[in-house]
C-alpha cells in the first residue's frame, strides 16, 4: 500500500533536491523514497555496529579468534597497481 504524506522542508533543501531530481531524471517522490531507505539501512547498520560493539566489551575476541583472517588484509602486489 503506498501512502501520500506531507512534509515540510526549508528552500535551499528543496533546490537541491529538485536540482538532483533533474540530474537524475526522476521525481522528488522517487528520490525522496530512495533517500529514506538509504538512511534506514544506515541507521540499522549503526544499530548492529552498537550491538556488536557492546558485546565485544561484554565478553573481548580471544587474540586468535581472528588468526584464521590475518591473510585477508595482505593485498599484496595487486593492490599498488603491480601486474
Amino acid at each position: 500500500m503506498i501512502k501520500t504524506i506531507q512534509m515540510t522542508i526549508d528552500d535551499a533543501l528543496l533546490q537541491q533536491v529538485d536540482r538532483t531530481v533533474e540530474d537524475l531524471n526522476t521525481t522528488r517522490s522517487a528520490f525522496i523514497r530512495l533517500a529514506l531507505q538509504q538512511a534506514l539501512r544506515h541507521y540499522q547498520m549503526r544499530r548492529l555496529e552498537e550491538r556488536d560493539e557492546a558485546g565485544y566489551t561484554v565478553v573481548p575476541a580471544a587474540t586468535t579468534e581472528t588468526d584464521e583472517w590475518a591473510t585477508e588484509q595482505e593485498w599484496g602486489s595487486a593492490w599498488n597497481g603491480a601486474k
